[in-house]
């Protein structure tokens, strides 16, 4: 039987991610995946965008919210929601930044990683699309993955070996096709788990991170954004057309990032196997 059909429930966490790693370069040599080659110089949110950035993403997030779903969750608490977003405005919930980690609610990278631990919550794992590999076999602009061991993209792909190790019992993953769809997807964490605290990890480019980072304040959730290097989005005019699904330029995270981020996975793996 090929191990990686029963690799999750009889090979220890470490040795899982050399099978995985050691298929990956396999999946290479048979199949050669269009990459970015070596990362562009990292460049900034222009200083156009940056002026008034936080009433550019409130109009974003009214003008693009179909169906109103994201009202109608926030009407759903209305007074709890506009307060906390009044009080992030003013700066009484601080991003920090640690290396790639945009931490929202929490202090630090460690302080998150005892966050995954706790037994009263629910974690948010969501994924850009804008990281998948141009050659998906689910599609790039779309919530799908197949995530499929067996599958030559999927072996090389970030997203693939992370989804195959998150657990199951008290994690969502999610594609992030939109800044929309992950929105309903925090919502409907929160309202399917009363009683428990929704925590996240998602990747994501800067701007966005910075542009959105008040409405997870708002819906009164901690965790960490990981910012995706490469061909990232730095104007609006760009944004818009990521949201809009045109993004022929790849996005990465970087090898030291991801390192970190499976270390996370570990911890929550570990952790719900107790709750």
């Amino acid at each position: 039987m090929d191990k990686l059909k029963v690799w999750k429930e009889e090979l220890p966490f470490d040795e899982r991610l050399k099978l995985w790693d050691a298929r990956a370069e396999s999946a290479k040599e048979e199949l050669p995946l269009k990459e970015l080659k070596s990362l562009p110089k990292m460049v900034g949110i222009t200083e156009e965008t940056r002026r008034f950035l936080r009433l550019k993403s409130l109009w974003w997030m009214i003008r693009k919210d179909e169906g109103a779903s994201i009202f109608l969750s926030f009407m759903r608490r209305p007074f709890y929601h506009l307060s906390r977003l009044i009080r992030s405005y003013f700066g009484r919930f601080p991003m920090k930044e640690e290396g790639d980690f945009f931490l929202y609610g929490v202090s630090s990278v460690n302080a998150f990683k005892d966050l995954l631990k706790e037994k009263n919550t629910v974690l948010v794992a969501g994924f850009s699309y804008c990281h998948k590999p141009l050659e998906c076999p689910s599609g790039r602009f779309t919530d799908r993955c197949i995530r499929d061991p067996a599958n030559l993209v999927c072996r090389q792909c970030f997203i693939g070996k992370a989804m195959n190790q998150l657990p199951k019992g008290y994690t969502v993953p999610v594609i992030i096709p939109t800044v929309h769809h992950i929105g309903r997807k925090v919502f409907e964490a929160i309202r399917d788990n009363p009683g428990k605290e929704v925590i996240f990890l998602i990747t994501a480019c800067e701007m966005t991170l910075r542009m959105f980072h008040d409405y997870g304040n708002m819906a009164g959730i901690k965790g960490a954004g990981v910012r995706l290097r490469g061909r990232i989005c730095n104007t609006m005019r760009a944004f818009e057309l990521s949201e809009e699904g045109i993004k022929p330029g790849l996005t990465v995270v970087t090898e030291d990032t991801q390192d970190q981020m499976m270390v996370f996975i570990h911890e929550r793996q570990k952790a719900e196997s107790t709750f």
